[in-house]
């Protein structure tokens, strides 16, 4: 496997808690996401699931071993250049959506974009509008993000994420909230953004049925991968 088939590379990631004594949390995890790959990571809770993904998102910098994105090693990397790669190449889908309610759906999903600023404000809002329309939530654009349903606002936030074009977006749980019908949607949403925009997904997941759907899912098991 050539290494630019892979968008995201994980070698021997070791990290621990202190407090106050020591408590592995991940053990030698190793593993890679092909670009296009829609992966699910499962595994009881507390297993290290969401630890490895704050670590892979870039958030979390205390950590032995080494995280390859985009065939650049991040470990190491100032915070300033960590900050870049996370808006331009990381998007992000949380349990909760994280919507401010002060500002409306369209200024929501506006709003990583304005902070990267690669693209006029007009080509952003436009972009949005787009994201929002193939999310079929382009009617409720100008609405207060308060005054939607949580299935919308998931959606929005999926919009949100991939508003600066990221080669991955890593998911915590996104259709914990929602009920069997959202979460089919929320799925289907991310099959397409894998199968027709050729970006890559990972999803940590306790929904057996969103992971069994999944191109592959991975194991874990008291901090360690036991299925890839």
């Amino acid at each position: 496997m050539s290494a630019t088939s892979n968008i995201l590379e994980v070698v021997k990631v070791n990290k621990s808690f202190h407090d106050p004594v020591t408590v592995p949390v991940l053990k030698d995890v190793s593993m890679a996401v092909k670009r296009g790959e829609f992966v699910s990571v499962t595994g009881k809770s507390g297993c290290g699931k969401s630890t490895l993904l704050y670590i892979l998102s870039t958030m979390d910098t205390d950590y032995e071993g080494q995280v390859i994105i985009d065939n650049e090693p991040t470990f190491g990397l100032t915070g300033e250049r960590l900050s870049q790669i996370r808006n331009e190449k990381i998007g992000f889908v949380f349990q909760f959506h994280y919507l401010l309610s002060e500002f409306s759906v369209l200024k929501n999903v506006m709003l990583p974009g304005l902070k990267l600023a690669k693209r006029s404000a007009a080509e952003i809002e436009a972009r949005a509008m787009d994201l929002l329309k193939d999310l079929q939530v382009k009617d409720q654009a100008l609405k207060m993000a308060n005054q939607l349903s949580g299935g919308q606002k998931q959606r929005v936030a999926i919009a949100r994420s991939m508003i600066n074009d990221p080669m991955i977006i890593m998911g915590d749980e996104p259709t914990g909230n929602l009920d069997k019908k959202n979460s089919e949607i929320v799925f289907d949403i991310f099959q397409k953004i894998a199968s027709e925009h050729k970006r890559s997904l990972l999803v940590v997941t306790h929904d057996n049925d969103f992971a069994a759907r999944t191109d592959r899912t991975i194991v874990m098991d008291d901090g360690r991968i036991v299925t890839s």
